[in-house]
Order: structure tokens, then C-alpha cells, then sequence
């Protein structure tokens, strides 16, 4: 998207299976697993760029040496930096112990991530919060084996307040109420408490306390911990997480909002947030990749047994439909296809916005994201200059070569117009010029428009309408068309996101702000002061039976009102060239998407009762002139 939003994370999670000797045998290397591990977490750049982290568990270590390291990263480039601290270990080994390099047993007694787990994450900080502190995996530490816990995750909780109450009643100090202490030490909490309990029914029957680690271990159930744990959970989340001894989890949350995959043979378990770097890191079939259901927790226990089974009763599907738009990479299969279909669908309200008027149209996208989108937006016109070419050759007389010619070459115009200069966007440094410097972000290509032209530019998503409003249109009416058409392959963004997107300030919606516009413009001022007193209402309610009173807000302006008032916004006031702004409409996304139906942010139908109070939350931040998170 043109505006840039921060979203997501990315996790990957890597279990070899077998001993360390056989990957040195098979493949030349006790480095398989950090190499999986980097090759998986590089591939997911797109879903964290602000810090990365991994941790890795040695299995069967001597008691006093070390078997849980960790490193984290939030410099520039932090992937590379994670990755180069973990080679450099091996490297340091080959150096000084060439001839015990290979001699797998050494490696992992002597080589920092050498290990048989290892666990990687990729943030992005949607709460502004930064440096290495801030990054995941998270360590919750013991010397038991049995209570240490790694936790990572793509997760955002909308009710850490009640969870941080439930843990002070447990009798814990929690240090704060961030998301990520909550899921730790809930973990934590349930973890020690199933070691307890073993603890306590084996001691009874005599058993000695190196006897009781083992049952502990073999014996400790994962899935009682989780759905303890979580089973008060509002949110959207895949948590990724490994227990001392060498258990693994990834558990996804209960509508399925946040994705996760895995793949399995009889040598390795890897696990990620998107399909198609299981396929190229792994070199596998996309048949052979699975996706972690809904409520499902994946468990590869310390014995490399592998289960999936269902931690929390799956609610309603709503998988997150911007994971298709924009946040995934498009290489994925099914992706790729919805995104083309998306832009497919938009080709009659491009063509009636341009009167069908073909020779004197040319189509367009910024950014690359939007590439896709676009490829389906070209395919579709092609259809119908094909029909139209079908139309006349069936029904001209008396036709000329030079007319068949005529019909045969013509094809739509599509030219590359907008490029993004990443060398400026890292020199743009002094807040004082910065304004001025993020308009000359993008450059045009010159000579391609002529004056009686309409430019269609695709984006696949418009939310803020910042960079449109300050850059992008004054850049493109240089080019001296008559009419430029801003297509979104994602429809209107009209609500907060709370499940890991950084868009919780309403306030910031384009869409938002148009319809309060509309409201002002048509004396619908005192519904705006009864949705605020709706949402005041609703949060002296329990959490269970809070409703989104903000829907009402958009119910009297037909989506087409509202982008006419997006584009009035939008256009600067010596803009030469008309503009105008098409969306795609909700159930052009479902018919693209039908599977990924987590549309909240565009209809206000939040799968969880903390969606809802989001939604109220920052409709009263925004009436009260609070720059506050709702989330």
C-alpha cells in the first residue's frame, strides 16, 4: 500500500528429528538447522523488518552445561545481524577446530545453537515500542528443564487488563500489562502448575526427584497447559513456544485470524506463518504443507512425536482477509489468484470511470505490491477489448486488411509511471524537512500521457490517504492528464484493526473521515453525539455483550458517496487534473477471497467481543481529542 502500515509478525520453527550426526552425514554440515531456520525467517522478511530473535534448545545436555541460547536483534538489517551471531559460533568452531568440526557430538557440546529446537521470530512493533528488549522469543527461566519457556508470537490480546487481574489474583507481580507478559506468564502459570502437580502424585509414591524429572517430562500435557492458559484469551494469535526439556508448540487462535503452517517428514518439523517458504526452504510440494486449524495447537514432543490436536472449540472462521490483500506474499499459490481476481473484478467500474474510452486510457499501479492486482485489472480490460474486437469483426462489411490490422493491434495501454527511490526514503533523516522530502519519494516517468488522457492508477489498498494527499497526486498531475482514477483492490478501511495491524486510530481512516464529513455536510451532527454516548454506554457493560456502536455512523452513505468524498478530501487544492476514487466493493473481496472471510475492518464484524470494544473505544478517543491506542 501507499501509506505504509505496520503489521504482523512472523514466526518459524524448526525440530530436526533425527541426531545432529545425520545431518553432518547427509548434508555436510551441523549448521542444517540454523541454515533452515535463517533461509525460513528471511523468506517472512515482509512480515517484520523492526527486530528478529531466535532461541535454540540442545536436547539431552549434561547437567551444568548450558542448553538454551538466545539471540535478538533490533539494528538495522536484524535478520542478517541474528543470523551472522549464530554462524559466527560454527565459524569460530571450523577456525579453531577444524578437526573436530565435523564430529557432530562436539559440535553440540562446544557450538552456541547447535541444538535440536530452535525457535525464530520477526517483529514488527505495532505499539511504537522498540529495541532489542522488545523482541521475542521470551524467556520465563528455571532450573528445572521442565518450567523453562520460550514464547514467540503473531499475537495482539484486547483484553490484558482482565488478564493481568487474573494473574495478580493467581498471586503474581506481573511488571506490566503488555500483551506479551500476559501470554508468557499465563503459560508460565499453568506450566508450573502441571509440573506441581506430577511433582506432588509421584512424590507420594516414593519415586526420587531425578525419577520424577523423567515423568515429568514424559508425562507433562502440553494441551492441558494451553487450553488453561488461553481459554481466556480475546484475540487474534499464533503463539509459538518450546518447554526446556525440548517440547514445541504452535497454537492458532480460535477464528483462525492469524495463519500458521507446517510441514513434516521423518526428518525435520518446520513450522511458519505463510505456505510458500515451507516450500522453497524445504524443497516440498504444496500438498505436503499443512495449516495449524483454528483452535488446533501443533505439538512435537520431546520423543519427536508429532500431534495436532484442538486446544480451544473453534468460533466462527475469520481468517484475516488483508493476509490475502497485502500482507502475505503473493508467491503463494492461492494468493496469487485471489490477488489477480481482485484486480479482475474492479475492470467495470474502471471502465465506466473512463467512459470506455480505451485509446485514451492508461493503466497503471503503485506500489509493487500491487502488481498482482493489476495483472488480473490488464487481463480483465484485455477480455473486453477482445470481445469488442470479436463484435465488430462479426458484424463490420466489407472489412479492409488494414481495418482487421487496426482491430488485431490494439491493446490497452499500460505503462510503469511511479517508482519508489529507496536510496531517498533512507536519507530522509531531519524531522524540520521531512515533509518536504517524502513528496519527492516517488518519481514519475515523463512523455508516456497525453493531455486528453485518463491515468488509472491501482493500489491495492487506500487506508490513510496520507502519501496520496502529499505526494502521489501533485506528482502525477505534473504529467498533464485530464483525469486520474486511484483504484483500491481493497475495499473502504472503516474500522480499527486490534489483532496485530497497526490501525486502531480511527481517526486515521480516510473513510473515516469522510463520513464524519458527510454527517457535518448533510446536519447529521447529533448522530455523532449519540454513537459517543452509545459507546460510553457500552463500556460500563461486561465484555461479553459489547457491541459495535460505530456501524451506524456509515449506514446513511452508500459506499460510492463515500469516495466521492474520499477523492474531494484527497485532492489538493491546485490539482489540475479531476480525480476520482473506486474501491472494491465487499463482495467483490468475498467472491476473490471466499475462504478468508476476517473482514472487520471493513464491515465493523469483529470476531471477538474485544473487537467490539476497540471499535467504541477509539470513536470516544476521537470525539474527545485523545491520541490514544484503543487497542
Amino acid at each position: 500500500m501507499s501509506d505504509w502500515i505496520g503489521h504482523e509478525c512472523g514466526i518459524a520453527a524448526v525440530r530436526l528429528l533425527k541426531p545432529l550426526s545425520y545431518y553432518v552425514e547427509k548434508y555436510g554440515t551441523p549448521m542444517y538447522a540454523v541454515n533452515k531456520l535463517s533461509l525460513l525467517m528471511e523468506k517472512q522478511h515482509n512480515r517484520g523488518q523492526d527486530g528478529a530473535g531466535v532461541v535454540a534448545i540442545k536436547l539431552d545436555m549434561p547437567p551444568g552445561e548450558p542448553y538454551i541460547f538466545r539471540t535478538r536483534s533490533a539494528d538495522k538489517n536484524p535478520i542478517m545481524q541474528v543470523r551472522n551471531r549464530m554462524v559466527r559460533a560454527f565459524a569460530e568452531a571450523r577456525e579453531n577446530h577444524p578437526d573436530k568440526y565435523q564430529d557432530a557430538e562436539w559440535v553440540k557440546r562446544n557450538v552456541l545453537f547447535a541444538g535440536e529446537l530452535l525457535l525464530g521470530h520477526l517483529r514488527y512493533g505495532t505499539h511504537g515500542a522498540s529495541g532489542e528488549s522488545f523482541c521475542h522469543p521470551f524467556l520465563r527461566q528455571n532450573n528445572w528443564m521442565t518450567r523453562n519457556l520460550v514464547v514467540a508470537g503473531n499475537f495482539n490480546l484486547t483484553n490484558n487488563d482482565e488478564l493481568f487481574d487474573m494473574l495478580v489474583e493467581l498471586g503474581q507481580h506481573p511488571s506490566n500489562k503488555a500483551d506479551t507478559v500476559m501470554v508468557l506468564e499465563k503459560i508460565g502459570h499453568f506450566l508450573d502448575e502441571a509440573n506441581d502437580f506430577l511433582f506432588r502424585k509421584y512424590r507420594k509414591e516414593g519415586l526420587s526427584r531425578a525419577e520424577i524429572t523423567e515423568r515429568i517430562i514424559r508425562e507433562i500435557d502440553i494441551y492441558r497447559v494451553l487450553k488453561k492458559a488461553t481459554r481466556s484469551f480475546d484475540g487474534g494469535y499464533v503463539m509459538a513456544g518450546m518447554i526446556g526439556h525440548g517440547d514445541l508448540f504452535a497454537l492458532r487462535d480460535p477464528a483462525g485470524i492469524r495463519p500458521a503452517f507446517y510441514y513434516q517428514d521423518d526428518e525435520i518439523v518446520a513450522i511458519t506463518s505463510e505456505r510458500p517458504q515451507l516450500q522453497t526452504a524445504l524443497n516440498v510440494p504444496i500438498d505436503s504443507v499443512k495449516e495449524i486449524k483454528p483452535g488446533h495447537a501443533l505439538v512435537v514432543k520431546r520423543t519427536g512425536e508429532v500431534q495436532h490436536k484442538l486446544v480451544n472449540e473453534p468460533a466462527e472462521t475469520k481468517q484475516c482477509s488483508f493476509e490475502r490483500i497485502y500482507f502475505s506474499r503473493g508467491t503463494d499459490k492461492d494468493i496469487y489468484q485471489e490477488r489477480k481476481d481482485l484486480g479482475r473484478s474492479l475492470v467495470r467500474p474502471v471502465l465506466d470511470a473512463v467512459d470506455y474510452d480505451l485509446e485514451n486510457t492508461v493503466f497503471s499501479y503503485i506500489p509493487n505490491t500491487a502488481e498482482t492486482a493489476f495483472l488480473g485489472l490488464v487481463e480483465g480490460v484485455k477480455d473486453v477489448v477482445g470481445e469488442r474486437m470479436k463484435y465488430h469483426l462479426l458484424q463490420e462489411k466489407n472489412l479492409t486488411s488494414a481495418r482487421v490490422d487496426e482491430l488485431l493491434s490494439f491493446q490497452p495501454r499500460v505503462e510503469k509511471i511511479m517508482t519508489k527511490d529507496a536510496k531517498l526514503r533512507t536519507f530522509i533523516t531531519a524531522d524540520a524537512d521531512r515533509e518536504d522530502l517524502v513528496a519527492q519519494v516517488y518519481d514519475t516517468t515523463y512523455g508516456v500521457i497525453k493531455p486528453t488522457d485518463t491515468l488509472v492508477v491501482l493500489d491495492d489498498s487506500i487506508v490513510r490517504g496520507t502519501t496520496l494527499r502529499t505526494s502521489i497526486l501533485r506528482i502525477l498531475d505534473r504529467l498533464g492528464m485530464k483525469k486520474v482514477v486511484i483504484v483500491s483492490s481493497a475495499p473502504q478501511i472503516r474500522f480499527p484493526d486490534c489483532y496485530g495491524i497497526d490501525m486502531s486510530k480511527m481517526k486515521d481512516f480516510i473513510a473515516f473521515e469522510a463520513a464524519v464529513a458527510l454527517a457535518h455536510d448533510t446536519g447529521r451532527d447529533a448522530m455523532l453525539d449519540q454513537i459517543y454516548k452509545a459507546c460510553k454506554a457500552d463500556e460500563k457493560k461486561p465484555r461479553a455483550e459489547a457491541q459495535n456502536q460505530v456501524t451506524g455512523l456509515f449506514d446513511p452513505f452508500p459506499a460510492e458517496q463515500i469516495s466521492k468524498k474520499i477523492a474531494e478530501i484527497l485532492t489538493p487544492d491546485d490539482m489540475k487534473a479531476k480525480v476520482q476514487i473506486i474501491y472494491q466493493s465487499i463482495e467483490g473481496l468475498r467472491e476473490a477471497c471466499p475462504n478468508h472471510t476476517g473482514d472487520w475492518y471493513l464491515t465493523g464484524k469483529y470476531p471477538t467481543p474485544g473487537g467490539h470494544r476497540v471499535v467504541n473505544r477509539s470513536f470516544i478517543n476521537f470525539i474527545e481529542k485523545s491520541d490514544a491506542r484503543a487497542d
